[in-house]
């Protein structure tokens, strides 16, 4: 069995996490957004170092079986609303105010689309048809459109789509409409909702070019090396799969989602009721929750706040994380959501950052040790830390250095509290996971603003995202709607998924005998389960369209949580010690290394738990213990 190597690509870092067998490996590198290949493999070459003790690309590639990569590309793309730019071709001017309904919907039409917007009537025929055609296209790329997508609504959408895009190849063959693809809805999704379908189209023209440029780029440099399989994808699903097979609005919070995956991993492990998800970047803060063992999906995802046709994980972000900036206003603390990013990072990075960030301020309490933050590879600068906190916050304030650290702290917390219970409705069962590279800092904190109580930091926080994606499948997910809701109809929809399914799975390396085939009917807010081996259409069934659900699945080598949870405790073991300051005083606190202590190992706060790359801050009043899994367990004093 070879290696599973597990990529989470960040707006401000990449993580690395590799497992070969019983042993795993983990590393980071700063994002370089201007060529997200040069992170990507920069962070294959330090993963291997980490390894092999110097630098072995070829044979880390080598002996690896599959690469899982999740990219924020997507996301940023979205957020930013950087991309290509869109026409779409209507069948009617009321169609247009359809696609534009809530404020959202508006604010993402105008960034994606504007007024490249044309109508056609799909009733004429002849001459006059294929006027109508030529001039809507010929009026789109006019107005700059580099991409085109086709939605027609009502009945037979699918048909007069067919037609169209048969009238379009006979007018402008390839060669006369040159580079402008267009992207039918109906090939898109198998959505019977306009909207959605259209929203789902739309998303996949504005994402493809940028993920297409950097995931090919990606796959070629990995053939190079010779890599033993191609590059899998993580998506929002839960699933992967080959960069020509991923359709690009499913890696969006693709990063998140691994930590979801991670974090149903822990609920099972630890039998955890409802688990929360703060994973803190250098940019946002990313909320999900599983609970009674189920990962929270909206059957229709929703993208920037637009419903579109994909089942997704329920992901919010807020602007809040490790590197977003703080200032006063007003006399308060606001904290993002504009970040620092990666470049120039925050102040003591000594990169040019200039705002003050929440990791200038824990450098400037003492929190953060430059000797060993980012597993003592990065220089932290403790006057130009110093130099931000006092100008951009503690002296508009009127405070000491060490009083505006703590509000700043208070106001991430309280922001970051805000969001948990915006999000969910907290209880005694309500348990929080802190992760990602800045979630263990001021997880307690957050934990003490949303009245929670129990908090779990694992062992692999810094890279929990890369880990959760380890749990994924090659899978290929379809959804169809019946023709009619009879036995043929089923069987008709079954044929075209099946032939679909083996096509995929054939472009995986895998017979589609060889894979596990989920099967459901959907019919409004019913979810029906039907044999895969020989599918029967439910008895009962009303007039409503019904869509099949089927998901072909591939099981590949997981990551797992070994061991039993220990209950025999004894004391953690001290390496060494840290000076806080604090506005009453400097306080000496033990620092833990997590590399060190042994499954049961406990202690009290306040202290510092910290590994290569992650530090957490246990507060007074908090408990801590190590799991078999040497994760952290942390507990509030009763």
């Amino acid at each position: 069995m070879g290696k599973l190597i597990n990529i989470d690509n960040g707006g401000t870092l990449t993580d690395i996490w590799v497992l070969d067998g019983d042993q795993s490996y983990h590393t980071k590198t700063i994002t370089t957004p201007y060529d997200l290949s040069k992170c990507f493999f920069e962070g294959l070459k330090k993963v291997s170092q980490v390894i092999y003790g110097q630098e072995e690309l070829s044979k880390l590639l080598h002996s690896t079986d599959h690469i899982r990569y999740s990219t924020t590309q997507g996301t940023n793309a979205l957020v930013q609303k950087k991309g290509p730019r869109i026409g779409i071709i209507l069948t009617s001017v009321a169609a247009i105010d359809t696609l534009q309904e809530t404020d959202k919907e508006r604010e993402m039409f105008e960034a994606l689309v504007g007024n490249r917007v044309a109508v056609i009537d799909t009733g004429l025929e002849g001459e006059a048809y294929i006027k109508s055609v030529t001039d809507a296209i010929a009026s789109l790329s006019s107005a700059g459109a580099s991409r085109l997508v086709v939605s027609f609504d009502g009945a037979n959408y699918a048909e007069r789509e067919s037609l169209l895009q048969k009238a379009i190849l006979r007018t402008f063959p390839r060669h006369l409409l040159g580079t402008v693809p267009v992207v039918y809805a109906s090939e898109v999704v198998g959505d019977v909702d306009f909207c959605r379908r259209s929203w789902s189209a739309l998303y996949n023209a504005f994402l493809h070019p940028p993920m297409e440029l950097f995931l090919y780029h990606a796959e070629a440099g990995l053939r190079e090396q010779r890599a033993r399989n191609p590059l899998l994808i993580f998506r929002n699903d839960g699933g992967s799969s080959r960069v020509a097979k991923t359709v690009a609005l499913k890696t969006y919070s693709s990063g998140p989602r691994g930590g979801a995956e991670g974090l149903k991993a822990a609920a099972d492990y630890y039998d955890f009721k409802h688990l929360l998800m703060m994973d803190v970047g250098g940019t946002s803060t990313d909320f999900s929750e599983v609970t009674d063992g189920q990962v929270r999906t909206l059957s229709h995802g929703e993208v920037e706040g637009v419903e579109c046709s994909y089942p997704l994980c329920d992901i919010v972000s807020i602007g809040a994380g490790g590197g977003s900036i703080f200032r006063v206003k007003d006399g308060a603390i606001t904290v993002g959501p504009d970040s620092v990013g990666g470049a120039p990072g925050p102040a003591c990075f000594g990169m040019g950052g200039t705002e003050a960030t929440i990791t200038d301020a824990l450098l400037v309490m003492g929190l953060l040790d430059p000797a060993t933050y980012f597993g003592g590879e990065m220089n932290l600068d403790f006057e130009r830390a110093m130099g931000v906190i006092k100008g951009n916050i503690a002296d508009p304030l009127g405070l000491s250095p060490e009083a505006a650290v703590q509000q700043m702290i208070k106001a991430l917390a309280e922001k970051i509290a805000v969001g948990i219970n915006d999000f969910t409705e907290v209880n005694g069962e309500s348990v929080l996971m802190g992760f990602g590279g800045g979630g263990p800092m001021n997880v307690l904190s957050c934990a003490e603003a949303a009245n929670i109580d129990t908090v779990l930091v694992p062992r692999l926080a810094a890279v929990y995202s890369a880990f959760g994606i380890a749990y994924s499948d090659i899978s290929h997910p379809y959804r169809r709607a019946l023709p009619s809701n009879d036995q043929d109809g089923l069987d008709t929809v079954m044929a075209e998924l099946r032939a679909r399914a083996t096509r995929d799975m054939f472009s995986e390396g895998f017979e589609l005998s060889d894979c596990t085939i989920e099967l459901a009917l959907i019919q409004g807010e019913q979810l029906l389960p039907l044999n895969a081996d020989k599918p029967v259409l439910p008895e009962g069934l009303s007039g409503e369209t019904a869509v099949v659900s089927m998901k072909a699945v591939k099981t590949i080598n997981h990551a797992e949580i070994r061991g039993e949870i220990n209950h025999v405790t004894s004391d953690a073991v001290v390496d060494d010690r840290r000076l806080l300051k604090l506005p009453e005083g400097e306080v000496q606190v033990p620092v833990y290394r997590v590399e060190e202590q042994l499954a049961g190992a406990a202690g009290q706060g306040p202290c510092v738990i910290e590994e290569a790359f992650f530090t957490c801050r246990v507060l007074p009043g908090w408990s801590f213990e190590f799991t078999d899994n040497r994760d952290i367990l942390l507990k509030k004093d009763k």
